[in-house]
């Protein structure tokens, strides 16, 4: 009975320092990897989509919450004066998992400036060419809000890529999700901004 006990407070013991490290280390990381995220995944987006704003959306980046998530907003002041803001979206059920899409929005037109695939783990040569060759992701450029962004073989307005079609789905998905947060958060995006 002694060597049970004896067993049992030394596994609460090693499960307690265990624990103890793991969390330690998961909060002196948790920045570091925020800021690798930043830098290598969306920064690249966010340059791509705001080539020409005024200011620096990274710096002025604020956080929102929705109710589900917290989403980062990066604003960007166009040169003509009007507003545009870039955040990112997750499109779910892509071949490899979930499809990370950055997607500005033209806050005077309410209209698309362009998205950008950040994250993904698809098929090498199939779905990848998503992130790498823009033919697919500029067919979201200048639509407005209220455009059927769906995939054509959906009712939507976007062709699909050729041999991806479940990459191109989830990026649509992640699309849609964008233009419903952004509907729902364009007042309280528009407080942060002022």
């Amino acid at each position: 009975m002694r060597e049970m006990i004896s067993m049992i407070v030394v596994l609460t013991v090693l499960a307690s320092v265990s624990g103890g490290l793991l969390a330690a280390v998961k909060s002196g990381t948790e920045l570091r990897i925020e800021e690798q995220v930043l830098k290598f995944q969306k920064a690249p987006a966010i340059e791509s989509l705001f080539s020409d704003v005024t200011n620096d959306p990274l710096k002025e980046r604020f956080n929102l919450d929705t109710g589900e998530t917290t989403i980062q907003i990066f604003p960007g002041k166009m040169p003509d004066g009007s507003m545009a803001v870039a955040f990112e979206t997750l499109g779910k059920g892509g071949y490899g998992g979930d499809i990370g899409l950055m997607v500005a929005i033209d806050m005077d037109k309410d209209q698309l400036v362009g998205a950008r695939v950040t994250t993904h783990a698809e098929t090498p040569g199939l779905g990848s060419r998503a992130k790498d060759d823009l033919t697919f992701v500029s067919q979201f450029n200048d639509k407005s809000l209220d455009t059927n962004l769906a995939l054509k073989a959906d009712d939507g307005t976007i062709s699909a890529i050729s041999g991806a079609t479940v990459t191109s789905r989830a990026i649509t998905r992640a699309a849609i999700e964008a233009q419903t947060l952004y509907n729902d958060l364009k007042p309280e995006i528009m407080k942060q901004i002022q």
